[in-house]
């Protein structure tokens, strides 16, 4: 379908273009709606297309060399994503799949240059895109390797209410699906033990959570649980 261009306009990404540019951007770009459960791209499929998610959520999971699947990053609204030629690999590293209705643009990985040569503001994205990841790799590994497995799940919520989090009555709920185990896989820890953690936080009051859905109810006392200096 053709892409609204009014939505654009409200994304950091697109607002200082003016319309030439824009046109010249959105050029071969296809806007998907994706309904709950879509399948983005495949790990290992041919990186043809790079995508920018303008409403909902994916999660992107991989498989490992002895077939257990990992959650590795949630993707927000606004993100650029499977960009994978910037990795210098010719397919995707992993799975992206709709967790709630979501809308994505897509464009032809030949239109790449194209698009940057027009918009360097999408450029300059897709390299703090790629710092992020790079940052949070660190960072899980850092906490993989020097944290007890409870920090590590506070610093997990904590991350998925700040970037994913609705303010509501009670608390700051995750804004999607999520899961116990989504929570184990993105803390480094299993699925036993994430839930033996989150229930004594319940107990506590410090969050409440149900099937598919996580809500920080006592934010300074998760934050002092992750960073107690």
């Amino acid at each position: 379908m053709s892409v609204d261009r009014t939505l654009l306009r409200e994304l950091p990404l697109f607002c200082r273009l003016d319309e030439a540019e824009l046109a010249q951007v959105m050029r071969h770009a296809l806007a998907t709606d994706a309904p709950r459960g879509t399948r983005i791209f495949a790990q290992g499929d041919v990186a043809d297309r790079f995508y920018l998610l303008l409403r909902g959520w994916l999660k992107v999971s991989q498989v490992t060399p002895d077939g257990q699947q990992i959650l590795v990053r949630i993707v927000n609204p606004g993100d650029l994503f499977g960009f994978a030629r910037a990795l210098n690999r010719p397919d995707y590293p992993g799975t992206a799949r709709a967790v709630v209705d979501s809308l994505v643009i897509g464009w032809p990985m030949a239109d790449w240059p194209l698009v940057v040569e027009a918009s360097p503001t999408v450029a300059a994205s897709a390299m703090r895109t790629l710092g992020q990841r790079l940052d949070e790799a660190h960072t899980r590994l850092r906490e993989l390797s020097t944290e007890e497995v409870e920090r590590r799940i506070a610093h997990t919520v904590l991350r998925l209410a700040d970037r994913a989090g609705r303010a509501e009555q009670g608390g700051i709920r995750v804004d999607f699906p999520i899961s116990r185990q989504d929570v184990a896989q993105l803390s480094g820890t299993t699925l036993h033990t994430a839930s033996r953690v989150l229930s004594g936080w319940e107990s506590r009051g410090w969050v409440a959570s149900g099937r598919q859905r996580l809500t920080v109810t006592d934010r300074r006392a998760l934050a002092r649980l992750a960073d107690p200096d």
